[in-house]
């Protein structure tokens, strides 16, 4: 097997930018000053050293964006430094919006992205494409001493709405003990966390607020960044864990591999067929399969509030950006020949890491449109 050498680099290693908007008045809220990574990458010392890269036709491919996928991404680009021995990959998992950014501006060679980008983002990309690569669970994770050890908190979506909104402040307010019948709530203030940064996350759980909440599509709606209502911002799916796992009655939405990984509580929700669901691979699923396989020719859909019994709520994909149009030759053949390993042999590692693999019908609509990239006018082939 051929091997080459990786670059792995990260925002979620930088400190964790906070705001405020809202907070408590009383008692001190502890920020996240070292945030342990929700995944386990091996390290040289635990697996064989790559072959050295030939210095004659190296590519090196620089990427940037969502840190929803980041332990997949960061999986992917490690296995497939023992693929390849002419690539090196260096990604920056800095927030879909940044993300998209970069990629629009060109200083990379390809974006990730969970917020499906709107019209005017397009236009202002020509040839800028779409590509999913698996879908996620967005999970509302919350640290209240009182709940350890109890079963999982449930929510619904008015709860939800209104503590993002701000009219729901405590842990014992009457909408919340209604679906908690089981659970001694304490008279405890809401710590609402939520993302600083332009993100893909935050996209998807927006977008599932405006759907079930006419006040918050009103007044909030949906983008990679919003005017929060109340709360503290943390720089990225890290960021937002480490405020949540470090403040005691706190609650926050992050991606479901997150939570697990740190082993955050996080609420069942109750979904809009009125069935309290818990996220899981098979509840994400579910929901993707609710919207079906025939994707439209952006590639990119919005899978929230799935009307089915045993779907979760808030779950999206997750995408590649590339630029059909390429004039780096050799980059565009090594992104082609990526995007192929990861969609193929690169599903091994979906599930394992709490992601969901797409169906054979969306991978097909990937490789078909990726068959149109071109590189100064011709085809580029694999």
């Amino acid at each position: 097997m051929m091997k080459r050498s990786l670059v792995l680099s990260s925002a979620l290693l930088t400190a964790v930018l906070v705001t405020a908007c809202g907070a408590p008045a009383t008692g001190a809220v502890l920020l996240p000053t070292d945030t342990a990574m929700p995944f386990s990458v091996p390290t040289l010392s635990s697996v064989p050293s790559p072959t050295p890269a030939p210095t004659e036709g190296m590519v090196q491919l620089t990427g940037a964006g969502a840190t929803f996928p980041y332990p997949l991404y960061s999986r992917w680009f490690y296995d497939y430094a023992f693929v390849d021995n002419r690539v090196q990959i260096n990604y920056q998992a800095i927030g879909s919006g940044g993300g998209i950014q970069q990629i629009t501006a060109k200083t990379v060679d390809f974006g990730a992205s969970d917020a499906i980008l709107t019209p005017a983002q397009l236009a202002a990309a020509p040839s800028l494409h779409m590509f999913p690569t698996v879908a996620g669970a967005i999970v509302p994770a919350y640290n209240v001493a009182e709940l350890n050890g109890k079963q999982p908190l449930v929510l619904d979506a008015a709860t939800l709405s209104a503590i993002y909104l701000g009219t729901i402040t405590k842990w014992n307010d009457p909408a919340i003990v209604a679906l908690n019948p089981g659970l001694a709530l304490p008279n405890k203030d809401i710590l609402v966390v939520h993302r600083s940064d332009g993100s893909g996350t935050t996209f998807i759980f927006a977008s599932y607020l405006s759907a079930v909440s006419p006040d918050w599509k009103s007044k909030v709606g949906a983008s990679t960044s919003v005017q929060w209502p109340v709360g503290l911002g943390g720089k990225g799916n890290d960021g937002v864990s480490g405020i949540i796992s470090q403040n005691d009655g706190s609650l926050g939405y992050i991606e479901y591999a997150y939570a697990v990984q740190n082993k955050l509580g996080f609420a069942n929700m109750v979904n809009a067929a009125g069935s309290t669901v818990t996220a899981s691979v098979q509840t994400t699923q579910n929901a993707m399969n609710d919207f079906g396989t025939q994707m439209p020719d952006t590639l990119a859909r919005l899978i929230v509030n799935a009307p089915g019994k045993d779907s979760w709520p808030i779950a999206g994909y997750t995408y590649f950006l590339v630029y059909l149009n390429e004039t780096d030759c050799a980059k565009a053949t090594m992104l082609v020949q990526l995007l192929h390993w990861a969609l193929t042999d690169g599903t091994q590692d979906v599930q394992s890491l709490d992601y969901v693999p797409l169906p054979d019908a969306i991978r097909s609509q990937d490789f078909t449109t990726l068959g149109t990239m071109t590189c100064n006018g011709a085809p580029v082939t694999p």
